[in-house]
C-alpha cells in the first residue's frame, strides 16, 4: 500500500515503515503526526486519487529527530565590477517514520 500526501509546499510517495525527511515540523522527538492531505491510495484493488484529497485518508508517522541538510552555498558574482557575496544554508528537516496508512 502507498499514499501520496502534501506537506511543506511538496509531495511525498510514502509506504508503511519508510523513513523521510521533511520541512520543519513543530512537534517534538517520538511524538506523532497526522497527514490528512492525502492526495491519492493505491493498493492491490487499485488506485483512488482525491480531488484535491482523499476524503476520510490519513497517514500517521512518528517523529524520529529534526535534523539540518548539508550546507548549500549561494555565491553570487559581478564580472569586471569586484562585487561578491557568499552564503550559506542549512535547511532544517524533520525526520519521520510512517506508522500507518488509513482508508476511510
Amino acid at each position: 500500500m502507498f499514499a501520496v500526501i502534501r506537506t511543506g509546499g511538496k509531495q511525498y510517495r510514502v509506504e508503511p515503515n519508510a523513513v523521510l525527511k521533511v520541512e520543519k515540523l513543530p512537534v517534538a522527538a517520538g511524538e506523532t503526526v497526522t497527514f490528512e492531505e492525502v492526495l491519492s491510495l493505491g493498493d492491490e484493488a487499485g488506485v483512488a486519487v482525491g480531488a484535491p484529497v482523499v476524503p476520510g485518508a490519513a497517514v500517521e508517522a512518528r517523529v524520529l529527530s529534526e535534523e539540518r541538510l548539508p550546507k548549500v552555498i549561494v555565491f553570487k558574482k559581478r564580472r569586471r565590477k569586484n562585487s561578491r557575496r557568499k552564503h550559506g544554508h542549512r535547511q532544517a528537516v524533520t525526520v519521520l517514520r510512517i506508522e500507518a496508512i488509513r482508508r476511510a
